[in-house]
């Protein structure tokens, strides 16, 4: 099958820029909006691909290397690559049934899928489809009843990792929401342009609203029975986020998951030394793709002092900004164990479903194999800083 770049060139999706352009055609705005926004002006968003740009790769040649391997271990599982294909809310609104089909694109690649707690498809539904069972994400919820029937589950299924995610102890402004009426008030206006919008996007309208049933939220069914809407759930799911969390309600979590605990969302080296503290298995340097405090840091200004805090004393990962392998190769360069990778596939999915997800993810695994051959390097195992020219703001705080 063959896309529409625009109006006079045909081409297949090279990039994941690429399926992003296809998600955008594809989509209502409300949905393209909502994964492809961030928070106010969206500067933590922009600076996340910005600064991974101004990281540039050494070239090295007249190395041998005929033989390359980009597996790695990270928490005492293998993966054939350092690619971990992040929890992300509402998946199931961009495809059908998006979870499963990227949970099987992640499973053929041997890379782990992170089911969401706020997914269409339930955990019980994505493991079922897939012979390895997916990763968890949890927010620490004021139903701790809840919650601790959310690790239940997760642990039924087999989940190796659960990740608590903590930068939502409240909601950060997402203008493009507001503006698409997907948050705040919904005016008779609002609500006829986004019909009419809907209704000018009718393969999404078959794929999903159609034939995509049931559109629950497969986690919260049964906490919000009545939360079958959009706007019902964002009402109900918005006075779960719990702003009195702190670093003691590790300890609860531990009372009731005895796999992987990561936590996700640190960018402060205090915070990943109380996460050592605390006895966490590792941290997820995250800004949440720039979707909640606008104006802090990216993840690869962030990374290097995160790690040094920390001192390898626990895994540390990331997210934020990451596009290519080449991206993925910079992350893993300045330290991070593996990459979590969300609207990317996002937009795969978007746009081609399984197969697109399948697409971009060997499409970043090719990118790797050739960082790697052209960095000299045969595996990921001696790659450290040394691969990388840091710009001046970067090379500060890695101490370099």
């Amino acid at each position: 099958m063959r896309f529409s770049a625009d109006r006079t060139l045909r081409l297949a999706p090279a990039t994941a820029v690429d399926y992003r352009e296809l998600a955008r055609r594809r989509l209502p705005r409300q949905l393209f909006d909502y994964i492809d926004g961030g928070a106010y002006e969206e500067t933590t968003m922009r600076a996340n691909l910005r600064d991974l740009e101004r990281v540039s790769l050494r070239q090295r040649v007249m190395r041998d290397v005929s033989t390359r391997d980009p597996a790695v271990e990270v928490l005492g599982q293998k993966l054939a690559m350092p690619v971990i294909l992040a929890p992300l809310g509402l998946g199931g609104m961009f495809a059908r049934r998006a979870e499963v089909q990227a949970a099987c694109a992640a499973e053929a690649a041997g890379v782990p899928f992170v089911e969401a707690t706020l997914s269409m498809c339930s955990i019980e539904e994505v493991s079922q489809a897939t012979s390895n069972p997916p990763w968890f994400q949890l927010y620490v919820m004021r139903d701790r009843g809840y919650a601790e029937k959310l690790m239940s589950r997760a642990r039924a299924v087999g989940s190796p990792v659960l990740i608590l995610t903590v930068d939502l102890a409240v909601v950060g402004a997402r203008h493009r929401e507001r503006r698409n009426a997907m948050v705040g008030e919904v005016t008779a206006w609002a609500k006829l342009v986004r019909g009419l919008d809907v209704g000018t996007h009718p393969q999404w309208i078959r794929d999903v609203a159609l034939a995509g049933r049931p559109l629950t939220f497969g986690n919260l069914e049964k906490a919000v029975p009545r939360a079958r809407t959009t706007a019902a759930f964002r009402e109900w799911i918005n006075t779960q986020f719990d702003p009195s969390v702190t670093w003691d309600d590790v300890a609860w979590v531990r009372e009731h998951w005895n796999g992987r605990l990561l936590v996700k969302g640190v960018l402060d080296p205090e915070d990943a030394r109380r996460a050592v503290d605390a006895g966490l298995d590792g941290v997820i340097v995250s800004n949440h793709g720039g979707r909640q405090l606008d104006s802090v840091p990216s993840t690869a200004r962030a990374l290097p002092e995160v790690l040094d805090a920390v001192s390898g004393q626990v895994e540390v990962l990331a997210d934020g900004g990451v596009r290519s392998g080449l991206d993925v190769f910079k992350m893993v360069a300045l330290g991070a164990s593996a990459v979590l990778i969300g609207r990317a596939w996002a937009w795969a999915v978007a746009a081609r479903g399984e197969a697109g997800v399948r697409d971009l993810i060997e499409t970043i695994r090719a990118d790797i194999d050739v960082a790697l051959a052209l960095t000299g390097h045969t595996s990921f195992a001696d790659v450290d800083r040394s691969a990388l020219h840091l710009p001046d703001s970067l090379s500060s705080q890695a101490e370099i």
